[in-house]
């Protein structure tokens, strides 16, 4: 059904850094001694003094960024979610966030996706961390059609932005061309019995558990939450009352993220059944993303579980 992009999409996220620092001289990149695995080296080839390599030290990367935003430039962040979120939350919350900087901070390999950097490295709670700042703005793509599509908006977005990416090849889901707006999801698939709300590589993986359950006779929609804060409340608010039983899915722990937004928002405007598909509360592990994915339940097999349940419990 979907077939993984030829190219890492950390490539298209540097191409998207060198197109928007062609057009504006405000662009800057922070990298904590990872411009390797960012892929960073072509944005220093090309604009060698808008790159600082603080090393590392993450904290202060992002202290650093804070005053070239309140000097005026727009500083995009770069180092593995871990770091991006645990290591130097209170940077984040009280240097950037709440002085109201413009500070882009990219995390990436995300979730499962950290594979052998192992359990350290292996953030299951950042997209919950990052939530839980007032003023922050959340974005996960999932491929580079999209990522290509938000990303001059994310450049335009006041206020901070924290970009969860998957570094290695994503799975192509979209057309080129199709269109995207920051904060808004889209809808993969229309159905009348159970909404299943994805993000990132759990967003292919809900497209074919619906079509597995199709085959059973239920009706799924499917909707791509790729801007997790703000949540698109109008959307999942018509699903939801559409369906009337809802199932999210996420490379991330089941507490705080997407199901946790959903949920809390569903609970206080109509309440539904809702089921969540992700890490139940654990820590990561050394292993490949397809072994992690199997070992804590991130397939389209666990999604059609979630939306069995999720029919039946609106059907008692």
């Amino acid at each position: 059904m979907f077939e993984k992009e030829d190219r890492w999409l950390r490539e298209t996220y540097v191409d998207c850094l060198l197109d928007a620092a062609a057009k504006d001289e405000r662009i800057v990149l922070l990298e904590a001694d990872l411009s390797k695995a960012a892929g960073t080296g072509r944005f220093k080839q090309t604009y060698p003094d808008r790159l600082v390599n603080v090393g590392i030290a993450e904290a202060n990367m992002v202290g650093v960024a804070a005053g070239m935003s309140a000097m005026g430039k727009i500083p995009f962040t770069h180092t593995f979610t871990a770091f991006a979120t645990r290591r130097c939350c209170d940077q984040v919350t009280l240097s950037v966030a709440y002085a109201g900087l413009n500070v882009k901070l990219m995390g990436s390999d995300p979730g499962v996706t950290a594979e052998l950097n192992g359990g350290t490295h292996m953030s299951m709670e950042d997209v919950a961390i990052m939530r839980n700042i007032p003023g922050m703005t959340i974005y996960e793509p999932v491929d580079s059609v999209q990522l290509r599509a938000i990303f001059p908006q994310i450049v335009e977005a006041p206020g901070p932005v924290y970009i969860r990416l998957l570094r290695r090849n994503a799975v192509k889901v979209y057309e080129e061309g199709t269109p995207f707006t920051l904060g808004k999801g889209t809808m993969l698939k229309e159905g009348s019995d159970v909404t299943i709300i994805a993000s990132g590589i759990l967003v292919a993986e809900a497209v074919k558990a619906a079509e597995a359950l199709k085959a059973e006779g239920i009706d799924a929609e499917v909707i791509n939450i790729h801007t997790i804060k703000p949540l698109d409340e109008e959307m999942v608010l018509a699903s939801a009352k559409k369906t009337g039983a809802v199932v999210t899915a996420e490379n991330h722990n089941i507490i705080g993220a997407l199901g946790g937004a959903v949920s809390e928002f569903l609970s206080e405007n109509y309440p539904v059944p809702v089921v969540k598909v992700g890490v139940k509360d654990h820590f990561g592990e050394v292993g490949s993303t397809d072994f992690l994915m199997d070992k804590y339940g991130l397939r389209a097999a666990n999604i059609v579980e979630a939306a069995r349940k999720a029919v039946s419990m609106k059907n008692r």
